[in-house]
């Protein structure tokens, strides 16, 4: 029974009220929003995206402070990457989109209400930014995903990666999981895909039959370093 908390709107540039707007319509569609006259109200902001589009946000840091944490636990990553030595081929599916998917329960709606310049919304569906929001989705797609796992299926929060060791074994595994999930009625963006890879990216490594490496890209900049050349500067 914590006492509800809402904060103003942040300020939004002209490109991102534009955003909001579009966005807003594109949610109250789906019905994943609707209008709310909550006490509680988060505010929103905007992420920038690789391909210069934006992500709209929550902010639900005070909601979080106030929310008892679910203790869902992470897979070790080296345990996971043990579980790929041998595979020469892969997918990958990402189902972030899927969040969306899960209804949130009535009575828990006013909570995830948020507060905008065009008015004040709550989500009917699990929004992204809830404290729970990761490990109940993980949870989810391992249940379903179970009989799979450490065999030829890894999920790492909202990502599934089905992993073989040759072309003939994928193309049963890759059916076997995209059968499961039309069942589960669990759907993902085509364009979120990526199917028959030789090599993936996988939490900031590179994988493929030779080994596991870690992801160039990741570590760019740390190679782009000037060696330190007094003891002040290693300091």
């Amino acid at each position: 029974g914590a006492a509800p908390v809402a904060r103003a709107p942040y300020r939004l540039a002209p490109p991102e009220m534009k955003d909001l707007s579009k966005q807003l319509k594109e949610l109250s569609d789906k019905c994943f929003i609707r209008p709310s006259s909550s006490p509680w109200g988060a505010p929103v902001l905007f992420v920038k995206k690789k391909n210069g589009s934006f992500r709209m946000c929550i902010d639900y840091q005070e909601l979080n402070k106030l929310t008892v944490k679910n203790r869902y636990p992470l897979p070790r990553i080296d345990d996971l990457f043990d579980q790929l030595q041998g595979s020469s081929v892969s997918s990958k599916i990402d189902l972030r989109s899927g969040y969306h998917q899960l209804r949130v329960r009535e009575e828990d709606v006013p909570e995830t209400a948020f507060r905008t310049r065009y008015g004040h919304y709550e989500f009917q569906v699990m929004p992204f930014g809830l404290p729970n929001a990761l490990t109940v989705f993980m949870d989810l797609i391992n249940r379903v995903c179970k009989p799979y796992l450490d065999k030829f299926v890894i999920v790492f929060i909202d990502d599934i990666l089905i992993y073989s060791k040759n072309k003939k074994e994928h193309e049963e595994h890759l059916r076997t999981i995209l059968k499961l999930l039309k069942k589960e009625e669990l759907y993902a963006k085509f364009s979120k895909f990526k199917f028959w890879i030789p090599k993936v990216q996988f939490l900031g490594h590179v994988i493929n039959s030779e080994g596991i490496y870690v992801d160039p890209a990741k570590i760019e900049s740390i190679k782009d370093w000037v060696s330190p050349k007094s003891p002040m500067k290693i300091r």
